[in-house]
Formats: structure tokens, sequence, C-alpha cells
């Protein structure tokens, strides 16, 4: 199998129409060929290219920044002799100065198949302004490590953010190419858009379905996405940021996991199989105690639950990670039903709104959460009405 940016690298026919251009990449750590060295090393290697700026999305072009919401600022790549900018730091959208730094931006960034990862915020925004300054967007493709799974509520008009680019539902099951084609098509930008696909791609394929196990080298695309397990549950873990609850910052295994030092994991654990034990389909839960070395609950012993999704336990077609955590919140409500579950603060800039609906692009996973009426299957319906919506809505842009 071959990613976009190893084919670029090798096959000069593919660079051929850069010739003469000034060129920037948007890369982060996990932006690295087949060797594992970095795009930016990669590229400024190649006689051909005249390469002239470099940007980095949230956590930073060579990954600097451990947590979320920690901006990063723009230097001089001393080894390049180039500026990076920062399109997560005193902006989000690249402003018109450092847009005339290229012609082309070769975009390079390894998403994980979910709508509150930021880089497809990123891309958005940098559409738009290719649109607008007249630039063109080339898309070095590489894999949804999750694969094609739908999943989730679809992100309501109002709730837009920088965790919310558009009506997307949390698992999108497209690449970062389809989703470039989807954004300039719904958005109506007039703007050139070349995507250098994946060679090879079998999303439904034993054993990575999506990801290309046992061929590539993992890199962390962003600090707390150790491994592809991290990715599989993550469109259900990334919720517990709205939360209390901790979601194992500050331990080795991040976005696997969630807890709190005043709950019963194990009480938690009987009351999702009682409540909906087909939304626990594909994977293990495993009680755990855990003690964060930073973030939420640092310091304090937490009673916890793991998601397992490796080996034969690991069902790809029936894992349903954005119900499983619905369901912990609501097996949670059922055995405390006061329980402070939800933060509030502006996560992600996002002011007078809580996070747990910033992250869901509308109320009504918390609504559902915190009604005791509501049964699973009254989300289940509000769900598979998203879901059947979106897979008929990205039909056309599908590339493999």
């Amino acid at each position: 199998m071959k990613f976009g940016l190893d084919r670029f690298i090798e096959d000069s026919n593919l660079r051929r129409p850069l010739k003469g251009k000034r060129v920037a990449l948007l890369a982060h750590p996990a932006s690295v060929t087949e060797t594992l060295t970095h795009a930016l090393d990669a590229l400024a290697a190649l006689p051909d290219m005249k390469l002239t700026a470099a940007f980095g999305p949230q956590h930073g072009l060579r990954g600097d920044k451990q947590d979320n919401m920690m901006e990063s600022s723009d230097y001089y790549d001393p080894y390049h002799h180039l500026p990076v900018f920062s399109l997560y730091g005193e902006v989000r959208r690249p402003s018109d100065e450092m847009m005339d730094h290229f012609d082309v931006l070769l975009v390079d960034l390894q998403d994980l198949g979910c709508r509150i990862y930021t880089f497809i915020t990123t891309l958005r925004y940098v559409l738009e302004a290719a649109a607008a300054k007249g630039k063109a967007v080339w898309i070095l493709e590489r894999p949804n490590p999750v694969g094609r799974p739908i999943e989730g509520l679809t992100l309501q008009a109002g709730w837009e953010s920088f965790v919310g680019a558009g009506a997307i539902p949390m698992r999108h099951g497209l690449t970062l190419g389809e989703l470039a084609h989807w954004f300039i098509a719904t958005l109506t930008l007039d703007v050139e858009c070349q995507v250098i696909k994946l060679q090879g791609w079998q999303p439904q394929a034993a054993l990575g379905y999506g990801w290309p196990l046992g061929e590539r080298t993992w890199v962390n695309p962003s600090p707390n996405a150790p491994n592809l397990w991290m990715a599989r549950s993550y469109a259900g873990t990334v919720m517990l940021e709205g939360t209390t609850l901790s979601e194992g910052r500050g331990t080795t295994r991040p976005l696997e996991l969630f807890g709190a030092p005043d709950i019963e994991a194990r009480a938690l654990i009987k009351t999702m199989k009682q409540l909906a034990p087909q939304w626990l389909q594909g994977c293990q839960l495993g009680e755990i105690w855990f003690e964060p070395t930073f973030h939420k609950h640092q310091g304090t012993l937490c009673s916890g639950v793991q998601i397992y999704v490796e080996a034969s336990v690991y069902q790809h077609h029936h894992f349903k990670p954005w119900r499983l955590q619905a369901l912990a919140f609501k097996a949670l409500r059922v055995l405390y039903p006061d329980y402070p579950l939800w933060r509030d603060f502006p996560y992600e800039y996002a002011l007078g709104k809580l996070p747990i609906d910033v992250i869901n692009g509308s109320p009504l996973l918390r609504e559902w959460v915190d009604d005791a009426e509501a049964t699973v299957d009254d989300l289940e319906v509000l769900a598979q009405r998203d879901e059947a919506a979106w897979q008929d809505e990205i039909e056309p842009f599908l590339l493999y």
C-alpha cells in the first residue's frame, strides 16, 4: 500500500505540474514517509521542489503542544530556512500575508475519521482561503484509519465550531481527499484541488480495516493518539472531554478508557449491559484502576472502564464507539441521577455553550442522557436517520 506522500515523492510525473511554482506544506508529526522521514524534510530534498513556507495545525508542525487549547507560535525553520505558520495560534484561518507565500499548498494530515478531530476544520479553512486568493490545494492522501463506518448525530445548523466543520456525523467514513471534495461542493468553492490518491487501500479488509496494520508504523498525529486502538474508540471517548470523567489523559492509554474517583466501574458496566447489550458488540469492556499524572483527577485513584478493540475481540462492523460512550453516560445517570457530569467552560473557544453540546454539534445527546424517560430506542432512531442520510450524501465523493 502506498500513501499519497510516498507516491508524490517517488513519481516525478505527479510533481511535474508544480514546476516553477512556490509550494507550501501543511503537515504535523504523522506526516512521514514509509521510512519515517518527515514530509517537510522529504519534500525539501527534492531537486524539483520550491518550498517557500510550511503550516502547522493544532499541536504544531512537529508536535510541540501536548494538550488541547495550547496554542503554537509562528517560527522560522532553521534547517530549511522558511517560515512556519501556526494555524492554531493567533489565527485559525490563514491570513492574506500567509497565503502570499505560495502558489500551491500540499496538505499531508493524518485524520482519525472523526468530525471533532480539528484537522478537518483546518482543511476547510485552507480550502476557503485558497478559493478567495486563487491558490491551489493538493491533498497527499492518507487512509482513514478506522475505515468506512458511519456513526452518530449530524451537526446541526448554528453549531459549527473548530470541532465542527460542517453538517457531518461523528464518524464520517471518509478520507481527507474525499472530505475536501465534499467541502468544495457543499460550500460551492471555486478552487483547484488535486488528490494524490492512495494505492491499494482496502478499508474493509482485516486486520486493519482502514489502517495497513503490520505494513506501516503508527506515528501519533496528535499527542494523545498513540495507537490504532485509540483511533477506533475516539469517536466515542472524545465526548468525555465535555464531562467531568477522565478520558485517560495523564495515563498511557488516553481516550481508550474513562473513569472517576467517585464512581463504581463494575456497577457501571453491569448497568450498560442491562440497558443496551446491542451497543456493546465488537469490543470488550474491562474494569480498571488508574491515577492520571496530569489533567482531570490528577494524582487521584480512579475507578474506570477500558475499551478493548484488539485481536479477535474486535469486530469491525459491529463496534459502535459513539453509542457505547453515550450508553456509559446513560448508565451513569441511572446509577447516580445527580452526578455532576457535564463540564462548563469555553471548549475550543465556543462561548456560551456546554462543551458536550459543542462536541456533538447539538444538545440532542445531552438531553437524551438527562431525560430519565428517554430510551435507547429514542437515540437509535435519531442516529440511524442521520447515518443513512450521510451515507447517501457522500456517495458521489468516494474515491475508493
